[in-house]
Order: structure tokens, then C-alpha cells, then sequence
């Protein structure tokens, strides 16, 4: 039997930049229709049973009740629908949980319904089990926008081997930081703040940000990503990154859409490539670190901070890969029986 994991996280897009930004907040139901579309493309694709992270926000509740009216109109056909046996704290945790517990069931790939830092935790998580990410955050870097029943039929056709590894699967740079003993990734940026606490975590306020790293920066992004990709733009396939240095007073100066509706000025001290493996560090002897977007760690000057870029680091989905091998596959087309 062929599994999908779907992870979908109820409180994406509700950290602090929703209020100090124009961010959206997406609905429990319209996350539960999400889910929906994209078990349509899964059970078309040939999906044969979808496993899903619990949650206590309302999205299982939304999702049970119109697979039930879809199937008393006979509208469509969905995979089989199982949930993870797991508490739910409504943490980070739950993510991390889920994606483990899937990657030990063998699950073909996973789908991940967040923001950057959502993903972050389930790639972190979910060693080689190939990703799929579906924008429903603050900052959506990572996951590129995209009509989820789309997404559901190339991961279905992923998943099912009509569609080959050397096509589906793209791989992905992250970047490794290392504080003392301590490992953690980011998927898109690491950013170096001046401020010494973490508090509300998501960061928005630019007058402290004095480096930025990253895997890739477009000029269409949003977040920090986009201050690179509009200095000095890298794309996701490249095998480099940037560091960018940051300070108020230089004369190099950025407008950025840093979060949605929100376009601030930066000082663009210095941008540096960065090749895999070369370890960087920061420009200041003491601050704090952000993820993808969210402050998690403090340094100070006894510390030892460090910052590399790994190339092929995880897999994900190639959903236009996908499709355009089953198009020119053939593998949509339906002879009259």
C-alpha cells in the first residue's frame, strides 16, 4: 500500500507578523479544503492511504465531515484516511513527532501544509523521506504557491514510481549552524540580530539585523530572503548561497518586503557568496540567531557560532518535474474501456 504523511500545522501564520504586517490568517476550514484537493490528487494519482498528523485546532474536524458528504454524493474518491496515535501539544514538537513517526512507518513522501519555520521542523525531522510544502504561513519562502490538487498529483505520481526519483526529486541546499555542541538548520536564512532574547521569536524589526545567510534569495520572495534576491539574487538550484552584512549607516541602502504588506529599509554593508562547506561567522561577537524567520537562539562573546552551507542536504518534490513527465508520459490520458 502506498502512504503519503500530510502534516499540516492549525496555527501557521499567526505568530506576531500578522499583527505588526498585513499577513492573512487562513481559516481552519479553508486549510481543512486544502487537505481535501490534495487527496484528490493523491487518490487520482493512485495513493492508496493518507496519514496525518492530529491536531486540536480544528482541521479534523472540518476534513472528516466533507470526505463524508463528498462520499454520500459520490463526488470523488479519496485515499484512506488515518491519524497518527500521538499527543498533541500544539507545539513544534507535534510536527517533529509526526514526521518521525511517519519517516519509521515508511510513508513515500510527506506534505507539509506552513510557512518556512513548519517546514524547517519536518525536514529536520524526517531524514530521507522526500518533502512537499504548501504556503499556508506568515513568510512562504520555502513553499513555493501553488493550487494544492496539483501538488497532490505529482506527489501521488512520486509516490507511486509512475514518475521516476532522477525526475520527482530535486535536491536541496540548508544551511548548518553550529553554537558551541549544539546543530540546527534552516532551510531559507539564518539571520544575526543584535538583541539578546528571544521573546516573541518571528522577526520583523530590521534597525538590529546585521547578517544575513542564504540559500537562496528570488526577487520575487518575501521575508528576509528578499533582501538578498533583490541585491544579489541566488536561485534554489545554485550551488552557493550569500552573506549579506548588515548596518543602518551604510550607504547602500534596500527597501525590502520583509513580511507581507510590510516594506522596510535596510543598509546593505557587504554580500558574499558563500560556498558549501566554508564555515562563516558572525559580524557581531553577541546576539541572537533567527531560523527561517524566527529568533531561537542567544550567543555571547565566549561562544563559538558558525554558519556552512550544505549542498544536497534533503529531497523534495519537483511538482513541475512531475507533471511534465506524466504529460509527456501520457500517463493522464484514459482509453474508452
Amino acid at each position: 500500500m502506498v502512504k503519503v504523511g500530510i502534516i499540516a500545522n492549525p496555527i501557521s501564520a499567526r505568530d506576531i507578523r500578522r499583527v505588526i504586517s498585513h499577513a492573512g490568517n487562513l481559516p481552519i476550514n479553508d486549510r481543512a479544503n486544502i487537505v481535501l484537493r490534495m487527496m484528490a490528487g493523491l487518490a487520482a494519482a493512485g495513493v492508496q492511504e493518507v496519514v496525518v498528523m492530529p491536531e486540536n485546532g480544528g482541521i479534523r474536524f472540518h476534513l472528516e465531515r466533507s470526505i463524508r458528504r463528498e462520499a454520500r454524493l459520490g463526488h470523488a474518491n479519496f485515499p484512506q484516511l488515518r491519524y497518527l496515535d500521538m499527543p498533541v501539544t500544539a507545539t513544534p514538537e507535534d510536527s517533529a513527532r509526526a514526521a518521525r513517526m511517519m519517516a519509521a512507518e515508511g510513508v513515500a513522501a510527506i506534505v507539509v501544509l506552513g510557512g518556512d519555520g513548519t517546514n524547517r521542523v519536518v525536514v529536520g525531522a524526517c531524514g530521507k523521506v522526500p518533502v512537499a510544502g504548501v504556503s499556508t504561513g506568515t513568510n512562504n519562502a520555502f513553499p513555493e504557491l501553488r493550487e494544492p490538487t496539483i501538488t497532490g498529483l505529482a506527489v501521488g505520481l512520486a509516490a507511486t514510481g509512475q514518475v521516476p526519483p532522477d525526475v520527482a526529486l530535486r535536491p536541496n541546499k540548508w544551511l548548518e549552524v553550529t553554537l558551541n555542541d549544539r546543530r540546527e538548520i534552516a532551510l531559507v536564512d539564518v539571520a544575526v540580530v543584535e538583541d539578546r532574547f528571544v521573546g516573541a521569536r518571528a522577526i520583523w524589526k530590521t534597525a538590529g539585523f546585521r547578517d544575513l545567510f542564504v540559500t537562496f534569495g528570488l526577487p520575487q520572495a518575501i521575508g528576509m530572503s528578499a533582501i538578498a534576491g533583490l541585491c544579489d539574487p541566488v536561485d534554489r538550484a545554485a550551488p552557493e548561497g550569500r552573506h549579506i552584512r548588515l548596518s543602518p549607516d551604510a550607504p547602500r541602502q534596500l527597501l525590502a518586503p520583509i513580511a507581507p504588506g510590510l516594506i522596510d529599509r535596510l543598509g546593505i554593508a557587504g554580500v558574499a557568496r558563500m560556498a558549501p562547506g566554508r564555515a562563516h561567522a558572525p559580524s557581531i561577537p553577541a546576539g541572537s540567531l533567527a531560523f527561517d524567520g524566527e529568533r531561537e537562539l542567544t550567543f555571547t562573546e565566549s561562544d563559538q557560532v558558525s554558519v556552512r552551507l550544505v549542498p544536497d542536504a534533503f529531497r523534495t518534490i519537483d511538482v513541475p518535474a512531475c507533471m511534465a513527465h506524466a504529460a509527456a508520459a501520457g500517463l493522464f490520458i484514459r482509453n474508452p474501456d
